[in-house]
Protein backbone atom coordinates (compact mmCIF):
# COMPACT_ATOMS: atom_id res chain seq x y z
CA UNK A 1 0.00 0.00 0.00
CA UNK A 2 2.79 2.35 0.81
CA UNK A 3 4.13 1.74 -2.72
CA UNK A 4 0.85 3.02 -4.20
CA UNK A 5 1.02 6.21 -2.17
CA UNK A 6 4.58 6.96 -3.30
CA UNK A 7 3.65 6.15 -6.90
CA UNK A 8 0.73 8.54 -6.81
CA UNK A 9 2.97 11.33 -5.51
CA UNK A 10 5.35 10.95 -8.46
CA UNK A 11 2.58 10.94 -11.03
CA UNK A 12 1.95 14.58 -10.20
CA UNK A 13 4.91 15.59 -12.36
CA UNK A 14 7.90 14.72 -10.25
CA UNK A 15 8.82 11.58 -12.16
CA UNK A 16 8.95 11.26 -15.94
CA UNK A 17 8.48 8.34 -18.21
CA UNK A 18 11.03 7.29 -20.83
CA UNK A 19 9.49 9.34 -23.66
CA UNK A 20 9.31 12.46 -21.52
CA UNK A 21 12.94 12.11 -20.46
CA UNK A 22 14.02 11.61 -24.07
CA UNK A 23 12.07 14.69 -25.16
CA UNK A 24 13.60 16.75 -22.37
CA UNK A 25 17.07 15.46 -23.25
CA UNK A 26 16.57 16.39 -26.92
CA UNK A 27 15.33 19.84 -25.90
CA UNK A 28 18.37 20.30 -23.69
CA UNK A 29 20.83 19.19 -26.38
CA UNK A 30 19.21 21.49 -28.96
CA UNK A 31 19.32 24.36 -26.45
CA UNK A 32 23.01 23.79 -25.74
CA UNK A 33 23.74 23.62 -29.50
CA UNK A 34 21.89 26.90 -30.09
CA UNK A 35 23.84 28.61 -27.31
CA UNK A 36 27.12 27.28 -28.71
CA UNK A 37 26.22 28.35 -32.26
CA UNK A 38 25.32 31.82 -31.00
CA UNK A 39 28.62 32.08 -29.14
CA UNK A 40 30.54 30.97 -32.25
CA UNK A 41 28.67 33.49 -34.40
CA UNK A 42 29.48 36.27 -31.99
CA UNK A 43 33.15 35.27 -32.06
CA UNK A 44 33.38 35.61 -35.86
CA UNK A 45 34.73 39.04 -36.80
CA UNK A 46 32.06 41.03 -38.60
CA UNK A 47 32.82 43.18 -41.65
CA UNK A 48 31.71 46.34 -39.85
CA UNK A 49 34.27 48.96 -38.86
CA UNK A 50 37.99 48.52 -38.69
CA UNK A 51 39.33 45.09 -37.80
CA UNK A 52 41.16 44.79 -34.47
CA UNK A 53 44.87 45.58 -34.77
CA UNK A 54 45.69 42.02 -33.65
CA UNK A 55 43.77 40.50 -36.58
CA UNK A 56 44.93 41.93 -39.91
CA UNK A 57 42.40 42.06 -42.73
CA UNK A 58 43.29 39.54 -45.45
CA UNK A 59 41.74 39.00 -48.85
CA UNK A 60 41.99 35.41 -50.12
CA UNK A 61 41.37 34.27 -53.69
CA UNK A 62 41.78 30.65 -54.84
CA UNK A 63 44.85 30.59 -57.12
CA UNK A 64 43.03 28.25 -59.53
CA UNK A 65 40.67 31.16 -60.33
CA UNK A 66 43.46 32.74 -62.39
CA UNK A 67 44.70 29.66 -64.26
CA UNK A 68 43.30 30.77 -67.63
CA UNK A 69 45.23 34.07 -67.65
CA UNK A 70 42.11 36.24 -67.61
CA UNK A 71 42.44 39.31 -65.39
CA UNK A 72 39.87 39.46 -62.62
CA UNK A 73 38.87 42.92 -61.40
CA UNK A 74 37.88 43.61 -57.79
CA UNK A 75 36.75 46.52 -55.65
CA UNK A 76 37.04 47.28 -51.95
CA UNK A 77 35.09 50.12 -50.36
CA UNK A 78 36.90 51.77 -47.46
CA UNK A 79 35.23 53.04 -44.30
CA UNK A 80 35.36 56.59 -45.65
CA UNK A 81 33.60 55.58 -48.87
CA UNK A 82 36.54 55.40 -51.28
CA UNK A 83 36.38 52.46 -53.69
CA UNK A 84 39.81 50.92 -54.30
CA UNK A 85 39.95 49.00 -57.57
CA UNK A 86 42.50 46.31 -58.36
CA UNK A 87 43.05 43.29 -60.54
CA UNK A 88 44.76 39.92 -60.34
CA UNK A 89 46.08 38.14 -63.41
CA UNK A 90 48.24 35.11 -64.14
CA UNK A 91 50.87 36.35 -66.58
CA UNK A 92 52.24 34.44 -69.56
CA UNK A 93 55.28 33.37 -67.49
CA UNK A 94 52.94 31.60 -65.02
CA UNK A 95 53.23 34.12 -62.18
CA UNK A 96 50.07 35.38 -60.48
CA UNK A 97 50.32 39.17 -60.25
CA UNK A 98 48.23 41.91 -58.66
CA UNK A 99 48.00 45.65 -59.31
CA UNK A 100 45.80 48.61 -58.65
CA UNK A 101 43.47 49.43 -61.51
CA UNK A 102 45.23 52.80 -61.83
CA UNK A 103 48.64 54.32 -62.46
CA UNK A 104 50.73 57.32 -61.35
CA UNK A 105 49.91 59.28 -64.53
CA UNK A 106 46.28 58.63 -65.50
CA UNK A 107 44.70 57.84 -62.11
CA UNK A 108 42.75 61.12 -61.99
CA UNK A 109 40.69 59.99 -65.00
CA UNK A 110 39.49 56.91 -63.08
CA UNK A 111 39.47 54.70 -66.18
CA UNK A 112 41.86 51.91 -65.19
CA UNK A 113 42.93 49.06 -67.45
CA UNK A 114 41.44 46.53 -69.81
CA UNK A 115 43.00 43.22 -70.81
CA UNK A 116 43.80 42.66 -74.47
CA UNK A 117 45.38 39.24 -74.89
CA UNK A 118 48.61 39.16 -72.89
CA UNK A 119 48.57 42.93 -72.31
CA UNK A 120 46.94 45.28 -69.83
CA UNK A 121 45.95 48.44 -71.71
CA UNK A 122 45.39 51.83 -70.09
CA UNK A 123 41.85 52.97 -70.92
CA UNK A 124 42.94 56.60 -70.79
CA UNK A 125 46.18 56.85 -72.80
CA UNK A 126 46.17 53.49 -74.60
CA UNK A 127 49.62 52.36 -73.45
CA UNK A 128 50.03 48.57 -73.36
CA UNK A 129 51.87 46.61 -70.72
CA UNK A 130 52.85 42.95 -71.09
CA UNK A 131 51.39 40.84 -68.29
CA UNK A 132 54.92 39.86 -67.17
CA UNK A 133 55.56 43.54 -66.29
CA UNK A 134 52.56 43.84 -63.97
CA UNK A 135 53.72 44.11 -60.35
CA UNK A 136 57.35 44.30 -61.55
CA UNK A 137 57.61 47.78 -63.05
CA UNK A 138 56.16 50.80 -61.28
CA UNK A 139 55.77 54.46 -62.04
CA UNK A 140 54.60 56.22 -65.17
CA UNK A 141 51.54 54.60 -66.70
CA UNK A 142 52.36 51.12 -65.39
CA UNK A 143 49.62 49.60 -63.22
CA UNK A 144 50.40 50.44 -59.58
CA UNK A 145 51.91 47.31 -58.00
CA UNK A 146 49.92 45.58 -55.27
CA UNK A 147 51.79 43.24 -52.91
CA UNK A 148 50.47 39.68 -52.85
CA UNK A 149 51.55 36.24 -51.68
CA UNK A 150 50.60 32.72 -52.68
CA UNK A 151 49.88 30.62 -49.57
CA UNK A 152 48.04 27.34 -49.30
CA UNK A 153 46.71 27.54 -52.86
CA UNK A 154 45.39 31.09 -52.36
CA UNK A 155 46.42 34.52 -53.52
CA UNK A 156 46.64 36.54 -50.31
CA UNK A 157 46.45 40.34 -50.23
CA UNK A 158 46.81 42.18 -46.94
CA UNK A 159 44.26 44.87 -46.21
CA UNK A 160 47.07 47.26 -45.27
CA UNK A 161 48.66 46.77 -48.72
CA UNK A 162 45.33 47.33 -50.40
CA UNK A 163 44.81 50.57 -48.46
CA UNK A 164 48.13 51.88 -49.80
CA UNK A 165 46.38 52.29 -53.17
CA UNK A 166 43.75 54.60 -51.72
CA UNK A 167 45.60 57.61 -53.17
CA UNK A 168 44.78 56.41 -56.70
CA UNK A 169 41.05 56.55 -56.03
CA UNK A 170 40.59 59.71 -53.97
CA UNK A 171 39.14 61.99 -56.63
CA UNK A 172 36.17 63.54 -54.87
CA UNK A 173 33.06 61.65 -55.94
CA UNK A 174 34.29 60.67 -59.40
CA UNK A 175 35.05 57.01 -58.65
Amino acid sequence: MRFTTVKSQFQGGFMMGGKQRLSLLRFGVVGVMLVMAGAMFMAIPQAVGAPPASKPLLFLYPAKTFENGTARFYEYKTEDGITIKYFIVKSSDGVIRAAFDACDVCWREGKGYAQKGDFMVCRNCGQRFASIRVNEVKGGCNPGPLAREIKGGNVVIKGSDLLEGKRYFSFGGKG
